[in-house]
């Protein structure tokens, strides 16, 4: 009888064991699940372009392409193509924003002799496509003089590509955003601009590491500019009331990086 109740016991032990091990993993499957859902429905709610179709079109002083994934190329992006360019931009897009959002931007630019490549990211979240830089420069051999640049958390995820790549650039443009990452003992020169209204840009972070970029670093508030106009996708949640206009603060922020491109 002993043996029989120790054997019982034993057996309602394993039991026990094999039922707590079963709902720790349905817990854990849950708890991925959930996090799987979440994501999905993260990336899925975007900004999307509110493009007028004129910055779409090819004049005699830009063209533009759209460049599809294929074998060679394993990637997405928007090229804008003056007709004798003066030097080259690779522009990262802000999170969540449907990166032909940036196209009036780099239009604009592009009429100035700036060669602009806008890089579409995984999921419209620049920091999943840090890398989306390589090999764009090589695609333009006529381009000598380069320049990282990004709006929002696509500037955050601009600095920290350049900072591993300072021989091959000559600057950084950073919109309403910041570095992460030690910039002073470099030679790039640096643009740094953001809209007064804008109460989406964490400014505490915004100061606490300005003193990661040089030393002459320009910087410039755009007065009446907010989070969103740097870009044709609508009012960002968060963001101030605009005291201009979209195209205005766009036509300062190429008056700006062509000065910087410029000097």
């Amino acid at each position: 009888m002993n043996i029989e109740n120790q054997e019982t016991d034993l057996e309602v032990t394993e039991k026990a064991k094999s039922s707590i091990g079963k709902k720790l993993l349905l817990g854990l499957l849950v708890l991925v699940a959930v996090a799987v859902v979440g994501c999905i429905l993260y990336v899925s709610d975007y900004y999307h372009s509110d493009v007028p179709d004129r910055y779409y079109a090819d004049t005699e002083t830009v063209q533009v392409y759209v460049h599809e994934t294929d074998d060679e190329v394993n990637k997405e992006f928007m090229s804008f193509v003056p007709a004798e360019p003066i030097a080259g931009l690779i522009f990262y897009p802000g999170a969540k924003v449907e990166y032909d959002a940036y196209a009036p931007l780099m239009y604009e630019l592009a009429e100035r002799g700036i060669l602009c490549v806008l890089m579409k990211m995984p999921c419209n979240i620049a920091i999943l496509g840090k890398n989306m830089a390589d090999g764009i420069k090589d695609m333009y051999p006529e381009v000598e003089d380069w320049y990282m640049g990004g709006h929002s958390l696509g500037g955050l995820t601009a600095a920290d590509y350049v900072v591993n790549h300072t021989d091959e650039y000559e600057g950084l443009i950073i919109l309403a955003a910041y570095s992460m990452v030690n910039l002073t003992d470099t030679d790039l020169k640096v643009l740094v601009m953001y809209g007064s209204e804008d109460t989406v840009l964490n400014m505490e972070s915004y100061q606490n590491n300005f003193r990661k970029l040089p030393s002459d670093t320009v910087e410039y508030v755009i007065e009446g500019g907010c989070h969103a106009y740097f870009g044709y996708y609508g009012e960002q949640k968060g963001d101030g009331e605009p005291g201009i206009s979209r195209e205005d603060q766009i036509a300062i922020t190429v008056e700006y990086i062509e000065s910087l491109i410029n000097e």
